[in-house]
Parts: C-alpha cells; sequence; structure tokens
C-alpha cells in the first residue's frame, strides 16, 4: 500500500489538533472546579476519549475519596472503560469504604476481590450478586471468584453451577476485545475448568476430577502450573505410578520455568508410598544438594532489599531479558514468576500505560499539558512497585515453601527409616528388586507403551506413567 507523504502529515496534524480539543476540554472542566470535584466526570470523560486511561486514574480515585454521593451510570461506565485498560490493581489499594461508592461492575468484582481475600465471603457474594450484567465485560471474572467463594464455603453444587456459567462466560466474551483482554478471559476460562475439578478433588470425587483436568488444553498457560494438581489427584487414586510419570515431566526442557518444591515431596511420598526406600532418600537428598546453600543466601537477598519495590521490578525485568542475577535457585524463581500469568498481567498493562506519554508529549505546552505528564508519572510508579510488590511477595513465597519442603524431607526421611525398620522384622519382605514390568502398567486401548528413556516428546508431556511394582509387603500395586 502507497502513502502520500503529505495526505498522512496532514492526518496526523487533525489528529493532533483533535487531541488538544478534547484536553482543552478537560482543563476548562478543571478550572470549572475550583478545587471541587464536581467537574470530575467531564475531566474524565474527555481524557478517556483520548484513551488516556493512566493518566484519567487520579481524577477517579479522588472522584471516590471526595464525592459524597454515589456515581451515575454514564460516570459507571467511564470507569468500566478506564479499568479495563489499566487493570484492576491499581484500584485494589483503595479502601472497601471508598469502592462501596461506586455501581460500577469492575470497582463491584474489585471489592467482591479484597472481601474475599478478608475472608468475608458474605460481603463479597453481595457485591457481586446483581450487579454485574451477563454480558459485562467483568462477569466471567465474577463468576470464577463466586465459584471459588462456594468451594472454600462447601457449597459443592453452586460452586460447579458457577465454573460452568464461567466457561460459558469467558468463551462468549472471548471474541471482544484487545488481545490483552482475550489472554486474560482465555486464562480465566482454563482457571474455571480447574475449579471444577478442585471441586470435586475437595468432596473426594477423584474420578471425576481427573476428567475434570482432562478438559484442560496443554497449551493453556496454566496447564504446567496445574499438572501438580493432576498428580496429587493420581497420588490419592492410589495410582502411584501414574502419579511418577507427571511428576517426570517437570524435568523436560520445556517445563524448566516451573519452580515449585513441593513437586520433589510428592515424588518422595510415591516412592515411599511404594516402599522404594532407596528412590525416597535419593530424592530427599538431591532436594538438600540442589536448595540448602542457595536457600540461605537467598534469605540475606530478600533481607537486604527489604521493601524496595523498584529493585524487584528491575530483578524481574532483567531476568525476562535473558540477565542472569544471583545463585540457581533464585534464577528458577524468577523465570517461574516472569512465566505467571498475573505477573504477565500487570507488566503488559505497564507497558500500555507508557505508550500514554508518547499522546501526551504530541500536545502543545500548556499547564494542563504538565498536568498529564504529572498524573501520568504517578500512575505509573504505582504499576512500577505494584509488580515490584508482586515479584517481592512471590519471591518470599517461594523461599518459605523451599523452606517448608527442608522441613518435610527431614520428616520424610525419618519416616522411611521407621517403616524400613519394620519392614526387616516383616515375614513378607519382598524378595523382587526387578525395576519396572509393562504389566504393572494401568492403561487404556487408545494408551500405547513406549520405553522411556530420558527423550521428552512435547506432545506426550503430562501422559508418561511408570510401570514399578510395590515392594510393599510383597504386594502388587
Amino acid at each position: 500500500m502507497i502513502f502520500n507523504k503529505k495526505v498522512f502529515s496532514f492526518l496526523l496534524v487533525l489528529l493532533s489538533f483533535s487531541a488538544q480539543a478534547n484536553v482543552d476540554k478537560a482543563w476548562s472542566y478543571l478550572v470549572k472546579s475550583s478545587g471541587s470535584v464536581k467537574y470530575y466526570p467531564n475531566v474524565i470523560n474527555e481524557l478517556v476519549e483520548e484513551k488516556l486511561y493512566f493518566a484519567s486514574i487520579p481524577y477517579i480515585k479522588e472522584l471516590l475519596t471526595r464525592g459524597n454521593s454515589r456515581s451515575s451510570k454514564e460516570l459507571d461506565s467511564l470507569i468500566d472503560k478506564v479499568v479495563t485498560n489499566v487493570g484492576v490493581r491499581q484500584f485494589e489499594v483503595l479502601p472497601t469504604k471508598f469502592l462501596a461508592k461506586s455501581n460500577a461492575p469492575t470497582l463491584k468484582y474489585i471489592l467482591a476481590k479484597k472481601y474475599f481475600r478478608q475472608g468475608k465471603y458474605d460481603l463479597a457474594l453481595k457485591s457481586l450478586n446483581g450487579t454485574i450484567p451477563k454480558n459485562h465485560p467483568a462477569k466471567p471474572f465474577a463468576l470464577f471468584l463466586e465459584g471459588s467463594i462456594f468451594t472454600i464455603t462447601k457449597k459443592y453444587k453452586s460452586s460447579l453451577q458457577a465454573y460452568n456459567e464461567c466457561i460459558s462466560a469467558s468463551e462468549s466474551a472471548n471474541s471482544y476485545g484487545n488481545e490483552n483482554r482475550k489472554t486474560q478471559l482465555s486464562i480465566n476460562r482454563d482457571y474455571c475448568i480447574v475449579g471444577k475439578a478442585r471441586t470435586n478433588f475437595s468432596t473426594g470425587q477423584y474420578e471425576k476430577a481427573n476428567l475434570d483436568y482432562l478438559d484442560l488444553s496443554k497449551s493453556s498457560h496454566i496447564w504446567p502450573e496445574v499438572l501438580f494438581e493432576e498428580a496429587w489427584n493420581s497420588f490419592y487414586m492410589r495410582d502411584y505410578n501414574r502419579t511418577l510419570g507427571k511428576l517426570v515431566t517437570y524435568k523436560s526442557p520445556f517445563l524448566s520455568f516451573i519452580h515449585n518444591p513441593e513437586i520433589d515431596v510428592l515424588s518422595a511420598l510415591t516412592f515411599m508410598e511404594l516402599c522404594l526406600w532407596q528412590d525416597t532418600l535419593k530424592v530427599v537428598d538431591e532436594f538438600y544438594a540442589n536448595n540448602e546453600k542457595d536457600h540461605a543466601q537467598i534469605r540475606g537477598f530478600l533481607n537486604k532489599h527489604r521493601k524496595d519495590y523498584k529493585y524487584f521490578y528491575l530483578l524481574a525485568k532483567s531476568r525476562m531479558n535473558g540477565k542472569v542475577r544471583g545463585n540457581k535457585l533464585l534464577n528458577k524463581m524468577l523465570n517461574s514468576i516472569n512465566r505467571d500469568p498475573a505477573y504477565r498481567e500487570i507488566f503488559d498493562f505497564f507497558q500500555t500505560g507508557k505508550d500514554e506519554l508518547e499522546i501526551i508529549n504530541k500536545l502543545p505546552a500548556t499547564k494542563m499539558k504538565s498536568i498529564l505528564k504529572i498524573n501520568l508519572r504517578e500512575a505509573l510508579i504505582l504499576q512500577r512497585n505494584l509488580i515490584g510488590a508482586y515479584v517481592r511477595k512471590k519471591l518470599h513465597l517461594s523461599w518459605n515453601q523451599v523452606n517448608k519442603t527442608f522441613v518435610d524431607m527431614s520428616y520424610i526421611k525419618l519416616e522411611v527409616l521407621s517403616r524400613r525398620k519394620e519392614s526387616l522384622y516383616s515375614s513378607e519382605v519382598s524378595m523382587n528388586r526387578g525395576r519396572g514390568d509393562v504389566k504393572n502398567l494401568k492403561r487404556t486401548d487408545k494408551q500405547y507403551f513406549w520405553t522411556f528413556n530420558g527423550e521428552f516428546w512435547a506432545d506426550e508431556l503430562g501422559d508418561y506413567v511408570f510401570s514399578l511394582k510395590s515392594e510393599c509387603n510383597g504386594n502388587a500395586l
């Protein structure tokens, strides 16, 4: 396609005039406000027209904190547009009493999330019920939150219903919006699929849970982390060979970014259930050898940087750009964070916010331009700190998880010694020390046997199964 340079330049000038016209209107409304928030809805409207979503955030927050009455439908619609384009975390920092002032469906959803985290489940449901229309962009996310609440409060039938509605709503809404929104809806749908499995697992219906987990596509953003849950479900089904098969998938280069020390705990427990003592102790010893030194170093690192959110933001960003920082364990933690859908969401919104600076820089030098720059900088610094706080929180959680795993491994080691002692005095000790036999496999007509020699086939990930025989009192698994 050939562009006429003169025509193209003329169009840029027209767009610049249009942007300036809306900004001038916003300035006139600010002048009229005279220190009040009376005309802030008009200011927000003009900024939203120019897609200056991050720059409008301070006005929305001030309106919510200083306004004396509930917002109008027009303002609710504007707030919905802003939240959709900047993410929910910018507003999650507001106290519940201010969020409750608005009837905007997105803010009702944020309010419900805050109540959920506080364990106030009735208030969370109250904030969701009847406040978010079926066709609203926030509805699929609200349905996932409802399903989670019903699961926690053991209302399992309502939980499954909410998750089914969530799957349908997420798929219906996925045809609208930008790529970020489509990705969020896809992930939300997948979490609802997993929600059904978790609900059935909670009620002890492991066979149903197993079928629900199979509904999650391996191409899903969340499948790598959920495979561990599938392994636990197989463990509760006493299908230990299937458990080990799922866990060995994490040794694949495709999943090298996953950091979850509980994978080793479950591996050790599974070998122990099969009375394979040497295998159990090997997992325990390797975990200590691979993590003990690095874990101690990370503790000093976290204590040193404390709440320096900018540092943690830059740390994760540098790892995303391929720069290796710190020891092997820290880098694995950072790799895991960089692939975390929640981290990617807030990071992508930050990049979108930075694009607004180009719009503002093209405006003529006026007082309003200076104000918009200040507003945008304030919103972007908060977004950067939100990212840094998330990274810091995840690193602390990962460190504590490793610390807990050391404790778990110690108990497993003691349990192995105890059970091993019992087996020595047993008259039914198994003398068969063969390693694996195809006859021990549990498989359907649709599954075939493949000799695993350390290779990983991408389309087979998660479908491996061991063929080990239990050595507990000579009884087959």
